[in-house]
């Protein structure tokens, strides 16, 4: 395969106050790199957004330094290997990885999540289904909701690339389960295609009342990917010993300063409820244990899942802005080069 001289790539060019937009980023030719001894060059296929990308960005304190300004946008990218220096990774290797928003990325192997071995199912599923979004669910809902059958499951985005997961997995532990998602169309996706027993649209006027209807026996897990409002209404129909998962806080525009609202310590404490926090690099050394799991309800037709793909790098800009407007209907990804 013959290599460009160049290829394009994006980087942070301001750092954004909540959530990043077009013009916080700047889309820019760069030469493309020759390996060195110990390392290889990717060619990006697809690119994942993903809400934690806010969070990477900002200034505000997170679980991860924020990206440089300059430098490359941080994210996972799915490709194959086209030229090798490195011993362990020859050319044609399918990697997922933090591999960033550019068509081709040169790594000496730390980047690299796995190396892609499901050659049956689509490589972009990697970014998905079975990359991040998927052992999140599948991780957050075995370790730390702790369901039985018979419990009553509330998902928060529940149309997402995780809630959807989140949703399906719990349907096959025997749970109910209940969506929370924006607007007609998501609710019936989540009735459609995720298999929940309701869906209710967080946008109507009488949520509230609805949420409390599809609920009659309470919540005993409640997988919060928003907080904010929907959350508030979701903790008032705790179950004794209820288990809150806090996976994303995607209604909080700003975290700085300290946004202030419900008190929930007083319900937890007399609901001998628990809430924990969820974070996904806790689990890295059992990434592999979930994704086998889940190709596997995936090639048995277990495990549904929606991909919204839009097509060439220029599109990342504005990507994330896209998520939090809630106008893709699946997981977002970027397809560059063309690929099928």
């Amino acid at each position: 395969m013959t290599l460009p001289l160049t290829a394009r790539r994006v980087v942070l060019a301001a750092r954004p106050s909540g959530i990043p937009q077009p013009e916080h980023f700047r889309l820019e030719d760069a030469p493309v790199p020759v390996p060195e001894p110990g390392q290889f060059l990717v060619r990006n296929e697809f690119l994942s957004v993903e809400p934690a990308m806010r969070g990477w960005v900002n200034a505000t304190a997170n679980y991860a330094a924020a990206v440089g300004l300059g430098e490359v946008m941080r994210s996972f990218a799915a490709g194959r290997v086209v030229a090798s220096r490195h011993p362990l990774y020859q050319a044609g290797d399918a990697v997922m990885g933090m591999l960033g928003w550019q068509e081709y990325a040169l790594s000496d192997g730390q980047g690299i999540r796995r190396k892609i071995r499901e050659h049956d199912l689509p490589l972009s599923l990697s970014l998905g289904v079975l990359g991040i979004n998927g052992v999140t669910a599948w991780f957050s809902f075995k370790e730390l909701a702790r369901a039985m059958p018979g419990d009553t499951v509330v998902v928060s985005t529940a149309a997402g690339g995780v809630g959807s997961a989140v949703g399906q997995i719990a349907k096959l532990a025997g749970c109910r389960t209940v969506g929370i998602a924006g607007g007609p169309a998501k609710c019936e996706q989540c009735l459609s295609e995720f298999g929940y027993d309701a869906a209710l649209d967080y946008k109507a006027s009488d949520f509230e009342q609805r949420l409390a209807q599809a609920c009659p026996a309470g919540v005993d897990v409640y997988h919060d990917n928003t907080s904010g409002s929907i959350s508030d209404a979701v903790m008032r129909l705790l179950n004794k010993n209820a288990r809150v998962v806090v996976c994303g806080t995607a209604s909080v525009a700003n975290w700085d300063d300290w946004p202030q609202g419900p008190r929930v310590e007083r319900h937890l404490l007399n609901k001998s409820a628990s809430m924990h926090g969820f974070l996904i690099w806790d689990y890295e050394h059992r990434y592999e244990e979930a994704v086998a799991r889940l190709a596997g309800w995936v090639r048995q037709g277990q495990l549904k899942y929606r991909e919204d793909i839009v097509e060439g790098i220029a599109r990342a800009p504005g990507s994330i802005a896209d998520l939090y407007a809630g106008s893709n209907m699946g997981k977002r990804l970027i397809r560059l080069h063309g690929a099928p």
